[in-house]
């Protein structure tokens, strides 16, 4: 019998942060004139998101829900920037992510299903229910910060400008939050002595 496992380390950094390091350097290293650049890095961003998902399945068995909704959005707004020459498409994936991902963690809250806690429940052992939800709201709340911001970054900025901030911006911002929350994980049972929040899902 096949059994699932959970990756960790450098293979969940490989699969969470490969394709958009993959986008980031493809971006400005791709030897095409500037403005195809960034449709380059779209082709090969959706080439490494898929690459993710098929190591994911073939090592672990598994492919989360967030790495498949990731993957999903990537391939169709991906596509839509190929297709229709319009950079758009990729720039407010980010923030449909965002939004997305928000808008179900306050939906759990709400009606008391713990999404959060099925999707990274082995991460946090020994997490109290009030811990999951103040975990639940704090990363609502930030995902919604995090849509806004990618609005006011790409539509006040160059491209380049907007690929450097997904990689020197945005990913920092996410393992500075993710950090922040420990001392109140670690209030509310949390186990693990040195467990670091991961972040719940790929980094868009």
């Amino acid at each position: 019998m096949t059994t699932k496992s959970e990756p960790q380390g450098g293979a969940k950094l490989l699969i969470d942060l490969g394709p958009l390091l993959v986008f980031f350097l493809v971006n400005f290293l791709a030897p095409v004139p500037n403005v195809m650049k960034i449709f380059v890095a779209t082709g090969a961003f959706m080439i490494a998101m898929v690459a993710a998902i098929i190591f994911s399945a073939i090592r672990y068995h598994r492919i989360s829900p967030l790495l498949w909704f990731s993957g999903v959005m990537v391939v169709l707004l991906g596509g839509l920037t190929i297709w229709l020459h319009n950079e758009a498409f990729i720039k407010i994936k980010p923030t449909i992510y965002y939004v997305l991902v928000s808008a179900l963690l306050w939906f759990g809250l709400w009606t008391d299903r713990p999404l959060l806690q099925r999707v990274l429940g082995s991460t946090y052992p020994g997490l109290d229910e009030t811990g999951w939800n103040k975990l639940t709201r704090n990363w609502a709340a930030f995902f919604l910060f995090m849509a806004v911001l990618n609005e006011a970054v790409w539509r006040n900025s160059t491209t380049n400008f907007w690929v450097g901030f997904k990689l020197w911006g945005a990913l920092p911002l996410t393992f500075l939050f993710a950090a922040a929350n420990i001392p109140m994980l670690i209030r509310h049972g949390l186990m693990k002595e040195d467990a670091v929040p991961a972040e719940p899902g790929p980094v868009e």
